[in-house]
């Protein structure tokens, strides 16, 4: 039940006078769960007369900020601005496919797989085995041999799809937990040397060096890192083969999806990273691992362009929350026994801060992306020709903003090509109290209704 001051507090805020304009505020960053607070103005002025066009200010604001949304990627922080980060990274996707945003729709008859990047593995883990419609027991070994910690290395459960259990070790005592940190942390140079050996291989294949491959095709990229439940990163890319100029150029006719894939399987199996021996960790030479899935997108095929854009986005705003681990950074003073985790991602965390200690693997970063189980990459790239970017999408949206404040006349028309913008921002905050964090729902849930 609330308290009284809870509820005095509701009531004032719903009394307030300025109440309908915090509403739009709150409507207007699309239902943000933690907006910035920003306080400051912005000035349009006559570069030639030195008028005042239009002024901004948030002292005229509900509590003098202005509230904007937090733009993060990430679902377990805030949905609403991680559906927009999904819905940006679906577009930039499919027009590299199908076309739009810049992309000619002639890109869609270029050959184009589909590619999964798998992690080798670093021990028996619980997980949901199918065939067809039927399903299979974990793992099921008729004479299952006993580990030296004394466990039975076999599972005959079906787990359900939400089994606390998928991704746990059969035994964590066996399990390498080093290496299974270290492949995160080195999986954005794995993925960088893959690309390099895809481009040789595909030249070898096609008879040319390199440098006259250049010349005649060029090979674009886009990736999305995921976590398996396990704690190790794969990696999901759409590589597509283009004419010199990229997607606005078709791609000679010996350059096809069949000669790619068999570029993609050479590159997999051949990269490789080094890591040093440090302290009481031997050296090890890590790898993609051997389940290697490549298919070809097409419309009229399985795997569709809509499919695969979808599929892509859905992981662009996921971490390693689905393992059980943090969305923030671990302190290294923190007891790692008073994390609320589970027992498996605490030893993980617990494998990153052993080997982040250790100079020689330093590089690596390991204790500060402890909370990332030592994946420090970013979680959605592509090349320079797949697609549009990111930063051109947000500014179409901008952009749409600004049009529809001068419809609405709460901007002037003025070409801001010749006028002089003055701004001055500081951040004095973010987030929702609880009481705002209720009418903020509530304002979004009548929105949604009076939206149908």
């Amino acid at each position: 039940m609330a308290s009284p001051d809870t509820v005095a507090e509701l009531i004032a805020r719903l009394d307030a006078p300025d109440h309908d304009r915090w509403v739009a505020q709150i409507r207007r960053t699309g239902g943000c769960r933690q907006p910035i607070h920003l306080r400051g103005h912005v000035l349009h002025v006559d570069p030639a007369t030195g008028r005042r066009l239009h002024t901004y200010t948030t002292a005229t604001e509900p509590g003098g900020v202005l509230r904007v949304p937090c733009k993060t990627r990430r679902a377990s922080r805030c949905p609403s601005c991680a559906e927009t980060y999904r819905a940006d990274t679906y577009h930039l996707i499919l027009a590299g496919l199908v076309g739009g945003k810049g992309v000619p729709p002639t890109v869609v008859t270029h050959p184009c797989l589909f590619v999964t990047l798998t992690a080798p593995s670093f021990g028996l883990v619980h997980t949901r085995r199918e065939r067809g419609a039927k399903h299979l027991p974990c793992h099921p070994r008729r004479n299952a041999r006993t580990c030296p910690h004394g466990r039975v290395l076999s599972c005959t459960a079906k787990h359900s799809p939400d089994d606390a259990r998928l991704g746990e070790p059969l035994c964590p005592d066996c399990y390498d937990y080093s290496g299974s940190v270290l492949f995160n942390a080195v999986a954005p140079e794995l993925w960088r040397r893959f690309t390099e050996a895809l481009r040789r291989r595909f030249a070898k294949l096609s008879g040319l060096t390199l440098k006259a491959l250049k010349e005649r095709v060029t090979i674009s990229f886009a990736k999305v890192a995921e976590y398996q439940r396990r704690g190790v990163v794969h990696l999901h890319a759409i590589i597509r083969l283009d004419g010199p100029d990229g997607p606005e150029s078709p791609p000679p006719p010996w350059a096809s999806a069949e000669s790619l894939a068999q570029a993609v399987r050479h590159a997999a199996s051949a990269v490789t990273v080094t890591i040093p021996a440090a302290g009481d960790e031997p050296a090890r030479v890590l790898r993609w691992g051997k389940q290697l899935d490549t298919r070809r997108i097409a419309m009229d095929g399985d795997l569709t362009e809509q499919a695969v854009a979808s599929y892509v986005a859905k992981y662009a705003t996921k971490a390693a929350e689905c393992v059980g681990a943090l969305d923030q950074r671990v302190n290294p003073l923190t007891d790692l026994d008073t994390l609320p985790v589970r027992d498996h991602a605490r030893r993980l965390i617990a494998a990153c801060m052993h080997l982040g200690a250790l100079d020689e693997l330093a590089d690596l970063r390991l204790t500060q992306w402890a909370h990332m189980l030592g994946f420090r990459g970013h979680f959605s790239t592509k090349s320079r020709h797949y697609s549009t970017t990111m930063g051109d999408i947000r500014a179409d949206r901008t952009e749409h903003v600004r049009a529809e404040a001068i419809t609405t006349g709460r901007l002037p028309l003025f070409d801001e090509d010749t006028v002089l913008v003055i701004a001055h921002w500081e951040y004095v905050g973010k987030g929702l109290s609880p009481v705002d964090a209720l009418l903020a729902a509530h304002a979004e849930r009548r929105s949604t209704h009076e939206s149908r």
